[in-house]
């Protein structure tokens, strides 16, 4: 997209704004923390006196380009992953040109989103979930690229594992009734936690596609675990008109997902992961137990192992 040259604009501290606009390709990756600024100044990305006032440049940068009514998107600008892209792809990571290209990338792969007008305090969280949830796929993905194929039958463990964490949400949503539902699907790898969220609310006949994007990385996260053979849980919280919400949740065992009685739940809930100190309950919350699934065929592959065969 062609750009248009304009005189530069100085800003009221007396920088020069097309510092930011030069970086410009109808796309910004913006630094969000302030040690990613200093480290990418590094890299010649535009020097400011400060993270704070860098920001309030591209802001004022954004909402020019918005007011003339020119379209941008907004991601993150990750140092590891800008160095890492550039050496994948023979880049220098001090050239402007470099920067540009990692742009793209990351408007090519759904990493940005639109810029609409929002102050950036309000945009940068969002941007940060984007990229966690980007982060948590890639790293689900690579662990069923790992699970080959069973030894018994050829079949593809990871279109297995995928087929049949379909299968268990759907069970799942079908097994709660009506309602709004914040569904989080949490499992432990060598790497640390991966989580994945995915809100519905459901009615009579209402079923999750699991090509919705949200639904799409709760079921990559499940299908790793099955794959991979990792403990795993799916907790939900259910809101209603005129209810308390309820809590019930999971656990990943011999390929599908048995009921937690309420004080497991409870128990998660109500205990600090880090510490393991108890925290008080949060009021208005109903703990309970969680119905019994019954997804509609048998579970692939029974002779491969588990999460909760993967403690023992």
């Amino acid at each position: 997209m062609a750009r248009q040259h304009t005189a530069p604009r100085p800003d009221r501290h007396g920088l020069r704004l097309d510092r930011i606009d030069r970086e410009l390709i109808g796309a910004l990756a913006l630094l969000a923390e302030e040690e990613d600024y200093h480290r990418m100044t590094r890299y010649g990305a535009p020097r400011f006196r400060d993270h704070a006032q860098y920001l309030d440049a591209a802001a004022t940068v954004l909402g020019t380009r918005t007011s003339e009514g020119r379209r941008t998107r907004v991601g993150l600008l990750d140092p590891e992953e800008y160095v890492a892209f550039c050496a994948g792809s023979g880049l220098d990571p001090g050239s402007a040109g470099s920067r540009h290209r990692f742009t793209e990338h990351l408007v090519e792969t759904g990493a940005t989103l639109p810029y609409e007008g929002r102050p950036l305090a309000e945009l940068l969280p969002d941007l940060a979930h984007l990229a966690l949830r980007r982060a948590t796929f890639a790293y689900a993905g690579e662990l069923l690229d790992a699970a080959g194929r069973c030894e018994e039958c050829g079949e593809s463990l990871a279109r297995a594992a995928f087929d049949r964490a379909s299968e268990l949400l759907v069970a799942a949503c079908h097994a709660l009734g009506a309602g709004r539902h914040h569904l989080v699907c949490s499992t432990s790898t060598e790497a640390g936690p991966l989580l994945a969220e995915f809100d519905i609310e459901t009615s009579p006949g209402t079923r999750p596609h699991p090509e919705d994007s949200a639904a799409l990385d709760l079921t990559t996260v499940l299908a790793a675990a099955l794959a991979a053979g990792l403990p795993c849980g799916l907790v939900v919280r259910t809101s209603g008109p005129d209810t308390c919400d309820a809590v019930r949740g999971w656990r990943l065992r011999e390929h599908t997902l048995r009921p937690l009685t309420a004080a497991e739940v409870f128990d998660a809930y109500c205990t600090d992961t880090e510490t393991g100190e108890p925290i008080p309950p949060e009021p208005g919350v109903d703990y309970r137990a969680a119905p019994v699934l019954t997804p509609p065929r048998t579970p692939p592959h029974e002779h491969g192992r588990d999460g909760e065969d993967a403690e023992e």
